[in-house]
């Protein structure tokens, strides 16, 4: 008798507990979109033939190195003329060609002879150059839209991770990394206790 009154209860109520479902269900599932990959293509990391040309022309490391940053600062240039006129894809094009220059010259430093104080003075050129660059990649990402802004953002952190090679240039072989020193002959590490 108990287990029929259920019965009924139920079988009463089951149009009722289908029409919530039927309503709720779309709504549950229009409130969760699937994110759109709004980014913009990156820019192409290129040197113009013309520019190659005058890098392979330099007569030695430090008009290289020269060369290459004064490129680099005129495709920043570009960059900012084209952010503040609204050509982004003009801007991301020059980006680009920056983002090449500076790669290269970062790449070109591993091949210069470790002698005497040259090599640290053309680090020391480029981690100037790349600290004035810093705040001008940060001014053009703030005022470019986000698509585009993603990939000034990996130029900037870029920029400031070559100079962070080139501040380490410096002490390459004078700092001692991290970690303890383990003695090879233990009779000697009980010496020294």
């Amino acid at each position: 008798m108990i287990l029929a009154r259920i019965q009924r209860q139920a079988i009463r109520s089951s149009p009722v507990i289908l029409l919530l479902v039927a309503l709720f269900v779309r709504p549950v599932n229009a409130q969760d979109p699937r994110p759109l990959d709004q980014t913009a293509p990156p820019p192409a990391k290129v040197i113009s033939r013309e520019e190659r040309a005058q890098l392979n022309q330099s007569k030695d490391d430090k008009a290289r190195i020269k060369l290459s940053i004064e490129m680099a600062e005129t495709h920043l240039a570009n960059a900012e003329n084209h952010t503040t006129q609204q050509q982004f894809e003009g801007a991301a094009a020059e980006a680009g060609k920056y983002w090449a220059l500076i790669e290269d010259a970062l790449s070109y430093m591993k091949t210069v002879d470790r002698k005497g104080n040259r090599r640290r003075d053309l680090y020391k050129r480029l981690e100037l150059a790349l600290r004035a660059h810093g705040p001008r990649w940060a001014t053009i990402r703030r005022s470019t839209p986000a698509e585009y802004a993603v990939w000034i953002k990996e130029i900037e952190e870029f920029a400031r991770n070559g100079r962070t090679e080139a501040l380490n240039s410096f002490y390459d072989n004078t700092v001692i990394r991290g970690g303890s020193e383990k003695p090879s002959d233990p009779k000697k590490a009980l010496n020294k206790n």
